[in-house]
């Protein structure tokens, strides 16, 4: 990267002889140039040679220095002529003599509301030319508004911000840091930078102007970005009759706020302002060859005595800045020289005299001037007074009876949501209160309804907390309940919506947990118990087992299970599995001369049963089948044999 002063005494292009170093930034260093084919002073961007050497960087910026040259108004700073000469490329500006706003406000000059407003139409209106040409700034800040030494006020950097997206250069730290002070929230969130951007970064740079603090602003670049997403400005009362303005021009969202065209109107109604008083703007820097300041040959006076229809009102004129008809906002400067002495070199004596005659001519014009201001200022004093009207909460076409019964006109405002006004109603208006002059006009600002809210965290809430919760930020919670594994029962899974804001009202659906779900327990016939557990195991059951003797069932194979197959079960229950021993064996007991009821009790104790009788049934047993002392069966039938 060169050093700022390598090129001074340069030629670029053969043409523009570089005269001293203004300022160097993170693209670029801005030279003082003498353009000798004109004759006039330029100034002349030469961007760092890394970009120049970016070919990503380099095609963005042809485009995009082709289409800012075709834009045309008092408040851009005009591209006379771009080029690239011995690895160098640079662009061929308007110089602004009068230094920037960042190094007014750096010198620790606070604008007034009135001066503000006056920057914020020139601003505006020289953005509203860009933006119906399909050119975005994307990167308002104060040290792109410049002035030139009678108080012009004009953008700069129109397209370098959009070319540096491309290249791949790092820039150097703290450089970004500047720009994201002014950021939008689309554009800290990624999202491409529409007009609405460069509206809310000019609304964010007249507040800093004011008040000397820039919204939203953090320590880190993190946590600026973070701090604007979603948030509202609140004017304070410092801002005055602009505060309503930039609450407007700085909504979280973009469609929520005015475009470029409609901040031109908004902040023409200011119109019953006090004028701005003088800026004190820097003086502009010698050229070679000049005396005490004066323009050298063949360059233009910069001081020019303005009288003719075409030119700008005098430095030292009260600026209006309601004047529609006027694309151009002059903020007036004081008067060049002001508390410098008389200090005259002898043998200048012819000079002297030329510029006292010329004072002269000043004078007359300003006496003139006056008279005329006066007599404005004494119409518009005897004018009367109207207190303006009460119209929060009437519908437009109510409020615009209200002001046209006491000769007042409107205008209205983008809308903005009052929790308190139905939508299309007037929800605030500007000025609030006090007198206001016949004709004067109130800013009326329509509502959108009750403002969106964001849903509340409802992680790890129980069911009738979250249902509290939700209701007191003002929407209606459904709920719902499903089983969940891992949730415990009575405790919230998920809502919806959960991201960002939310009509008032509106509804939140919200699943509860029931808890895991029930198991049904399988049919385990045929399966040994290891095979029977391990299935209970996965289904999340605990399986107990239990050894029962069985006739039906082979032994180590399940008899059943309890709950039985088929039944549900909840996770982490006992399922008692029984497993067979095989048939219970027993010996068959003696019951010979026993009555046939006394051998029948005697076997069924014994586990066995009597299945027929042979003989008499009320004489006495003589004979079993099978024998007494035979091993069976439990269950095994037997035979009962009684004598004839």
């Amino acid at each position: 990267m060169q050093r700022v002063a390598d090129l001074v005494g340069r030629a670029l292009g053969g043409r523009y002889h570089l005269v001293a170093p203004l300022g160097a930034g993170a693209s670029a260093v801005v030279y003082l140039a003498e353009d000798e084919a004109l004759g006039r002073r330029v100034a002349v961007k030469v961007l760092h040679s890394v970009l120049a050497s970016d070919a990503a960087f380099l095609r963005r910026f042809r485009a995009e220095a082709r289409a800012v040259a075709r834009l045309r108004h008092p408040h851009i700073v005009t591209v006379f002529d771009w080029g690239e000469a011995d690895d160098h490329v640079y662009l061929v500006l308007e110089h602004m003599a009068g230094g920037s706003l960042r190094s007014l406000l750096d010198a620790g000059h606070r604008l007034s509301p009135e001066q503000a407003a006056a920057v914020g139409l020139a601003t505006a209106r020289g953005l509203e030319h860009a933006h119906r040409r399909g050119l975005v700034h994307r990167d308002i800040k104060p040290a792109n508004l410049l002035f030139d030494e009678e108080g012009r006020l004009a953008i700069a950097d129109f397209g370098v911000a959009r070319a540096m997206a491309d290249a791949t250069w790092t820039e150097p730290a703290g450089a970004m840091m500047g720009t994201v002070r002014y950021s939008s929230p689309e554009q800290a969130a990624g999202a491409a930078a529409e007009g609405p951007s460069d509206v809310y970064s000019l609304a964010l740079v007249l507040v800093e102007a004011v008040t000397g603090e820039v919204p939203f602003s953090a320590d880190t670049t993190v946590a600026t970005l973070m701090a604007r997403q979603g948030k509202r400005f609140e004017a304070g009362a410092a801002l005055g009759p602009l505060g309503p303005v930039l609450e407007a021009a700085t909504a979280p969202e973009p469609a929520e706020r005015p475009d470029s065209t409609a901040l031109v109107r908004l902040l023409e109604a200011l119109q019953d302002m006090p004028p701005p008083a003088p800026l004190p703007l820097a003086p502009p820097p010698p050229m070679p060859g000049d005396a005490g300041g004066r323009p050298g040959p063949g360059l233009e006076n910069p001081w020019p005595v303005r009288g003719s229809a075409g030119a700008p009102a005098r430095s030292d004129e009260p600026t209006r800045l309601g004047w529609r008809g006027d694309p151009t906002v002059a903020i007036p400067v004081p008067p060049p020289g002001e508390g410098a002495g008389p200090d005259v070199a002898p043998g200048r004596s012819r000079g002297r005299r030329r510029m006292l005659g010329a004072l002269a001519v000043v004078a007359a014009i300003a006496v003139v001037a006056a008279g005329v201001w006066v007599l404005l200022f004494r119409v518009r004093l005897f004018t009367p007074s109207e207190p303006v009207p009460a119209l929060r909460g009437l519908s437009l076409p109510q409020a615009e009876a209200r002001l046209t019964a006491v000769k007042l006109h409107y205008l209205v405002g983008p809308a903005r949501y009052d929790d308190a006004v139905p939508s299309g109603e007037v929800a605030a208006q500007a000025p609030a209160s006090g007198g206001i002059k016949q004709g004067g006009t109130v800013t009326l600002y329509p509502s959108r309804g009750a403002a969106p809210r964001a849903v509340p965290d409802l992680t790890g809430l129980d069911e009738e907390t979250a249902v509290q919760r939700l209701t007191a930020a003002g929407f209606s919670p459904q709920v719902t309940h499903s089983y969940n594994e891992t949730v415990p029962a009575g405790t919230v899974v998920s809502w919806s919506p959960s991201q960002g804001p939310q009509p008032k009202g509106s509804q939140v659906t919200l699943v509860v947990s029931s808890g895991p779900a029930p198991r049904t327990i399988p049919d385990f016939s045929g399966q040994t118990y290891d095979q029977a557990a391990s299935q209970l195991q996965s289904l999340g059951l605990v399986p107990v087992r239990a050894d029962v003797y069985s006739s039906t069932v082979a032994q180590g194979q399940v008899v059943s299970t309890d709950p039985p197959a088929g039944a549900s079960a909840p996770k982490g229950a006992n399922v008692t599995v029984s497993i067979s021993k095989g048939p219970q064996m027993v010996k068959v007991p003696d019951v010979t001369n026993e009555t046939v009821s006394q051998a029948t009790s005697d076997l069924e104790a014994a586990g066995l049963n009597v299945d027929n009788v042979y003989g008499p049934p009320n004489h006495r047993v003589f004979l079993t089948d099978p024998g007494a002392g035979s091993t069976v069966a439990a269950g095994t039938a037997v035979t009962l044999y009684t004598k004839p």
